[in-house]
């Protein structure tokens, strides 16, 4: 059952009136900076001092630590900071920054920060090897994730999700494992497991922004309020309506969702043109290569040499 004004007015009016303590579990999420303090840790140990018991381990990089720790502040601020509440009960702009955060952003971040002797163990299994192969294909990939999105911000559908806690947390779970399964096509630490090319690549993101945009401008062009979540919330500014709030969300979506992608787009090409460049090398002159002069012969004064 979606709560209707007075109810959400209540919640407010609780968590305004609560103790200091309620207000900071409820803003800041506690619980979700435990976990993400903890996932940090875990990955510093394994990829630090723990690192050898892997086998065909090596030292990661900083850049990758940075990458890994990036996402799980990602993690923190989608799921754990004030973005999670206020995008929960209030402000659907909100809600589409947190989507942006925790599948647009979070998950390449921290798939680029995972090496690949990480995870090489779960693809040499013969069976699980062979499942998470098939699930990673990058036409499943690029097709779940953006049709089970939009299916989940269909009105009806949102609506009923929001006033199923239980059953939205499960929901974005799910989400967040076909995120990765969409991501890993074009950002896999694994060699084996690259099987696009630089240029398909590029064609695969394209692809992937263009499957969104009619979710995102359904949301923005629709000209009426869509989620009864928010049309029965508390408004919390007066010169900003439900119906403005729902086209600056469908606006975020796509500027996040196009710099998230610009980025990747961005990365993909100039290692297709630095590979390119290095298979033309050998026909050039590199840089630090000097031409040898050899000696001018001397001549006899007859023609001949010395």
């Amino acid at each position: 059952m979606i709560m209707n004004h007075d109810q959400m007015n209540h919640m407010n009016h609780s968590m305004t009136s609560g103790s200091g303590f309620d207000t900071f579990v409820q803003l800041w999420g506690p619980e979700i900076m435990l976990i993400a303090v903890l996932l940090a840790a875990l990955y510093l140990a394994v990829v630090g001092p723990y690192r050898n018991r892997f086998a065909d381990s090596a030292p990661v990089p900083r850049h990758k630590k940075i990458a890994f720790m990036a996402g799980l502040f990602m993690f923190y601020l989608a799921l754990g900071s004030p973005v999670a509440y206020y995008g929960h009960h209030f402000l659907f702009s909100v809600h589409m920054a947190q989507q942006c955060l925790l599948f647009i952003f979070m998950v390449p971040l921290m798939i680029m920060g995972t090496p690949a002797w990480l995870v090489q163990p779960l693809f040499n299994q013969k069976i699980l090897g062979a499942v998470l192969t098939k699930l990673t294909n990058p036409f499943l990939g690029i097709m779940f994730f953006n049709m089970l999105f939009s299916f989940y911000h269909i009105p009806q559908i949102f609506d009923a999700f929001h006033a199923m806690p239980a059953w939205n947390i499960a929901f974005h779970a799910l989400l967040t494992l076909l995120a990765f399964q969409m991501w890993w096509p074009i950002l896999t630490p694994i060699p084996s497991q690259q099987r696009l090319s630089e240029l398909r690549k590029m064609a695969y993101i394209f692809i992937n922004g263009l499957l969104l945009t009619p979710a995102c401008a359904l949301i923005t062009f629709a000209g009426t309020p869509l989620f009864e979540t928010y049309m029965n919330a508390p408004q919390l500014f007066e010169y900003h309506s439900v119906l403005e709030d729902q086209v600056l969300g469908g606006v975020l979506m796509k500027l996040m969702q196009e710099a998230s992608y610009g980025s990747i787009l961005a990365y993909t090409f100039f290692r297709w043109y630095r590979k390119e460049r290095e298979k033309d090398a050998p026909l050039d002159v590199l840089p630090n290569q000097q031409m040898t002069i050899l000696p001018r012969p001397v001549g006899d004064g007859n023609g001949g040499t010395a």
